[in-house]
């Protein structure tokens, strides 16, 4: 062999075994790192899918996990308890918990442990807004009907099936009154559905009733020990709901995201942001953070002895009054609400909540919230510089998100196409529920229609 062919084949060798090296230290990488956030996406969305809105193992593949098809599921009815995997690899478990809803666990957790039977409240029969029942009251003058019920037909259809929308519910109240309300087939009145992001909004719900409760005071440093002696001492609880704490996080998800890592495989999910270094100096600068939301749950969380006692005073100071019934507060591992993701609802919890803020905080005469909070919450954060955020809820300030809409106009916003809006010139709740994957809901267009036949 030439001295040239010897040199190109040790080349050849080198480089082969580099592609070899580089190729097993991808799928080491693959196995410990990314595939952990797809099988508990998988295992997380896939129990919550089956056992608090009832979808059935065909549904969730077709729709919910429509976008991770590589990933394989076991779904034990007997335990509550959902297995996703990938060939066999990185193996995560979901658990239902009953009013907790399901539980990313780890492989130290009994496998033989029998399921929790959820807690729920007996449906009430009396008519909207006290039950379940229609609202009986008749229309109100200046309503176009048949303009508003073909508005309302019109967002279940499916202009394009390549990109379906999936809407799920609508409910539209004006002045307290249920104008109109539609589901999908497989989808009840009584269908807790996922709110994603809008979880942030019962999270600042949370947050008022202990600063109601003198629990909690906005302008103080946020409690967290890990930032005692340290420059993120200055931030305050009213840094983190308006999101402008400067704490650095990205907000991405997907394979190679660090919200997905926070979600599906820390086991609190409030730790890794509060890990994070400050990048800009408190009240400042604005960032869309749902780490920011976590941290807050945080706080609330260390307000009580644990999960149960929480919800027992949501459940008192809440829900009760509200006559929200089928409110589900997901866990993270820690036993911790996860604040910025995951709560699910019916369409007319969703609705009843949204009420709530449309009267400044009063239900039916009783004083929820403490007084300014609701104005608190829609005023835009001073850091975000388009006034499009409020306190954990989205703002419509300039129009710049929703330009066909009343600019007094506020929202619970979530992933999948989910909207609570909440018109106060209008004295309108506007709710859809979905799974709009791929595509974009347009609630701006839908919301300026649903407007346009309302009572002036």
């Amino acid at each position: 062999m030439s001295r040239g062919a010897a040199l190109r084949w040790r080349w050849a060798k080198a480089l082969a075994l580099g592609l070899g090296l580089g190729t097993l230290g991808f799928a080491i990488w693959s196995v410990e790192v990314m595939l952990p956030r797809a099988t508990g996406y998988a295992a997380k969305v896939a129990c919550t899918a089956t056992f608090v809105t009832g979808r059935s193992p065909e549904q969730i593949a077709d729709e919910e996990l429509a976008g991770v098809g590589f990933v394989s599921l076991t779904i034990d009815h007997s335990r509550g308890e959902v297995r996703a995997s990938v060939l066999g690899l990185a193996e995560q478990r979901a658990r239902h918990l009953g009013w907790h809803g399901c539980m990313l666990i780890g492989p130290e957790d009994p496998a033989n442990s029998e399921m929790v039977v959820a807690r729920s409240a007996p449906v009430d029969p009396r008519a909207w807004p006290l039950g379940e029942g229609d609202d009986l009251r008749p229309d109100p003058g200046g309503l176009e009907r048949g303009g508003l019920d073909q508005v309302v037909a019109a967002a279940f259809a499916e202009p394009d099936l390549d990109q379906p929308r999936r809407t799920r519910a609508v409910v539209v109240a004006w002045q307290g009154r249920l104008l109109a309300e539609r589901y999908a087939d497989g989808f009840e009145r009584d269908t807790p559905l996922p709110g994603w992001s809008m979880a942030k909004s019962l999270t600042n719900a949370m947050v008022g009733l202990l600063v109601r409760e003198g629990e909690l005071e906005l302008g103080e440093p946020a409690p967290i020990a890990e930032w005692a002696g340290d420059p993120r001492g200055a931030i305050t609880l009213d840094h983190l709901l308006r999101m402008s704490s400067g704490l650095q996080f990205s907000e991405r998800y997907g394979p190679f995201g660090e919200g997905s890592d926070m979600l599906f495989v820390d086991d609190d999910v409030a730790t890794r942001a509060i890990a994070k270094p400050l990048i800009g100096e408190p009240g400042q600068v604005f960032a869309y953070s749902s780490a920011s939301a976590n941290i807050v749950a945080r706080v609330i969380g260390d307000c009580f002895t644990d999960a149960d006692t929480q919800r027992e005073f949501v459940e008192r100071e809440l829900f009760e009054p509200l006559a929200i019934r089928t409110a589900v507060l997901e866990l993270d591992r820690a036993g911790k609400f996860i604040g910025s993701s995951f709560a699910s609802m019916s369409a007319r919890d969703w609705t009843r909540l949204g009420q709530l803020y449309l009267d400044e905080g009063v239900w039916q005469g009783q004083a929820i919230l403490p007084e300014g909070w609701v104005e608190y919450t829609r005023t835009p954060a001073p850091a975000c510089r388009q006034g499009e955020y409020g306190a954990l809820f989205q703002t419509n300030v300039g129009q710049v998100r929703l330009p066909s809409v009343p600019a007094d106009a506020f929202e619970m916003v979530g992933h999948e196409g989910q909207s609570v809006l909440i018109v106060p010139s209008r004295q309108a709740v506007i709710v859809r529920l979905g799974l709009t994957q791929g595509a974009t809901w347009d609630t701006d267009g839908f919301a300026a229609e649903v407007l346009a036949t309302l009572p002036p």
